[in-house]
């Protein structure tokens, strides 16, 4: 059994256990093998348009933005919205772009919750490697439903997630609910 002691000038004590990994460092200040367009070539989220909407699993397109799912869901129905140009940062939208971000994300809402009976969702970007945007380069909000008990030991314990649906099934589910 480890013993752990308080350390002088550490402030209050808390229930957290602290790993120290100073080898992390080197990912942290360099960043190295992470792969993330700069540009449009090679960009997932620029090539996405191009596509059909069943091959790039599209379920909604705005003027200036699209909904599609995710590759790598959360949860099922786990559907991002992008807006077409690349662009990585949320203060370089403009305001038709963030206007349809917002209403093609409550569009998504209601569409799930049609679809499936969410019971609420987590909805947000992931701004730089840092916060945790698997692809930096283009900017992309993420809107996950959620429900009641979905987080079990399967994610937790195992590190796999069971998804009840292929990513077409759910696509065809969401556009025919789309409002």
């Amino acid at each position: 059994m480890t013993v752990f002691e308080p350390q002088e000038g550490a402030g209050e004590s808390d229930p957290f256990q602290r790993l120290w990994t100073p080898h992390r460092m080197a990912y942290i200040k360099g960043q190295e093998g992470v792969s993330d367009p700069a540009d449009e070539d090679g960009c997932p989220f620029c090539s996405i348009p191009s596509m059909t909407d069943e091959d790039g699993l599209v379920v909604r397109r705005g003027e200036v933005t699209y909904v599609v799912l995710n590759l790598y869901p959360y949860n099922p129905g786990h559907l991002m919205v992008c807006p077409y140009r690349h662009v990585a940062d949320y203060t370089d939208l403009d305001t038709a772009e963030v206007a349809e971000i917002a209403e093609l994300t409550r569009q998504s809402m209601s569409a799930i919750r049609t679809a499936s009976g969410a019971h609420g969702f987590n909805i947000g970007m992931n701004q730089g490697h840092v916060a945790g945007a698997g692809i930096a380069a283009h900017l992309h909000q993420h809107v996950v439903p959620r429900w009641g008990g979905d987080t079990n030991f399967m994610p937790v314990v195992g590190q796999t997630k069971v998804l009840p649906q292929l990513l077409r099934e759910t696509r065809e589910l969401l556009t025919n609910a789309w409002p």
